[in-house]
């Protein structure tokens, strides 16, 4: 496979060619020559107006269904969601049926994505069938290749569980990866609480319950010297949580989701059950906190908490829907709408750079003779996801028909591509 890209700008803080605009021949996946009027006889050209090119984007948490809810979403579906959306590799919670805790479960996984066009790395749980009561097999399955440890959807709840995960994980440097939510508070809260819940009617969840697990998870870390990943948190108090922690040398990440920087409880007047999840949506003032959290580094990368739901599940009274939203096509437009004057470059540190680092996966500098693990997007082209363009089985966005700016335009990896310029 030979193809050409034609004066795109390289925006990779790892590369000697980075804010360069130049052409990039890539040739049976190993970028052979970047510079200037390159040809190559028999290559596919790809020459559009303003052309981005960085290293592949990498999403920390997304929900492939698969083994057991097939109908929902499968690892072939996700995967061309995901390169739809400029994604190169995915890390899926282990809320499968059976669930990825064990390294039977891991190696099916990663068989069967094998020859895909995304590399989609298992998330083994940190508990046996991530219930929270016993923990999983651990070693195991980071040894069959899980490339962190989390109860996915289901925060855990027992601090001795969660205290034990952490030192588990120490001896190899592992990461445990938690969804704030505390269900002794509200379980069974609809949205944020707030003056909105009270006109509209619905049961509410307060914003304590993420930030008690927070403060737990944090003192549990710190105590166990141990790496702690907080993914999709919603407040401002939860970020100033996190810059507090990280002042006593606690080892912290965190990652925000596209949906919490773009909408905001005020939304959900609507009733639209695609905006139902869970952390749910804040307020405007939790929204501006996260927003100047990607504008000043605290924050460290996104997370689209792709959740597939079906039809049966999302077309129902708000109150009997389930939780979550696709996001994986639609992230990084969210991303470069609802903040534009973030530079790409930081775009590129928070979807590329910083998961693969937090993780531990190599990142693909774009140079002469490495492999070709790219995203091409155009920041400056406008468009709209329509129903018939999400390539997910589940087709529950709230982004459907919403004007956006910023496009990607797919990826080359694995010897792979899905370009569609």
């Amino acid at each position: 496979m030979k193809i050409l890209i034609k004066q795109s700008k390289i925006i990779d803080p790892t590369s000697s060619f980075n804010g360069r605009t130049a052409d990039i021949l890539i040739v049976n996946g190993i970028i052979q020559s970047i510079g200037k009027s390159l040809a190559q006889k028999g290559a596919k050209v790809l020459d559009a107006k303003g052309l981005h090119v960085s290293p592949g984007w990498t999403d920390m948490f997304a929900d492939f269904a698969d083994p057991g809810f097939e109908y929902r979403e499968t690892l072939a579906s996700g995967a061309r969601a995901a390169a739809a959306g400029g994604f190169t590799d995915v890390c899926i919670v282990p809320n499968t049926k059976p669930a990825i805790d064990q390294k039977s479960s891991v190696e099916y996984i990663r068989a069967k994505a094998a020859q895909l066009p995304v590399s989609i790395h298992p998330l083994g749980a940190v508990t046996r069938n991530a219930e929270g009561k016993e923990l999983a097999e651990i070693y195991d399955m980071r040894q069959s290749g899980a490339i962190a440890f989390t109860d996915g959807k289901n925060a855990i709840q027992s601090s001795d569980i969660m205290v034990k995960a952490l030192q588990y994980i120490k001896p190899f440097n592992g990461v445990l990866i938690q969804l704030p939510d505390n269900k002794d508070i509200q379980p069974h809260g609809l949205m944020n609480e707030g003056i909105t819940s009270t006109q509209l009617g619905l049961q509410a969840k307060p914003a304590i319950a993420e930030e008690l697990l927070i403060t737990r998870d944090l003192k549990l870390a710190a105590y166990a010297d141990s790496r702690l990943h907080l993914t999709g948190i919603t407040t401002a108090a939860s970020l100033k949580l996190v810059k507090e922690a990280r002042q006593k040398k606690t080892d912290v990440t965190v990652s925000v989701t596209p949906a919490h920087l773009f909408f905001t409880e005020e939304d959900l007047q609507t009733y639209d059950t695609n905006l139902k999840l869970n952390p749910p949506l804040r307020t405007t003032g939790d929204r501006k906190a996260l927003q100047k959290g990607i504008l000043d580094g605290s924050i460290d990368c996104i997370a689209t908490h792709h959740i597939p739901c079906d039809t049966d599940h999302k077309m129902v009274e708000f109150e009997y829907a389930q939780n979550g939203m696709i996001g994986l096509q639609t992230a990084y437009a969210v991303l470069n709408t609802v903040l534009p004057e973030v530079p790409q470059e930081r775009w590129v540190e928070l979807l590329s750079i910083n998961p693969r680092e937090i993780l531990g996966l190599p990142v693909p500098s774009i140079e002469e003779g490495n492999t070709a693990s790219l995203t091409v997007f155009s920041p400056q082209q406008q468009w709209e996801l329509s129903v018939g363009a999400i390539l997910s089985r589940s087709k529950n966005s709230a982004f459907s028909g919403k004007p956006l700016t910023g496009k990607p335009l797919g990826i080359i990896h694995n010897n792979q591509t899905n370009l569609s310029i």
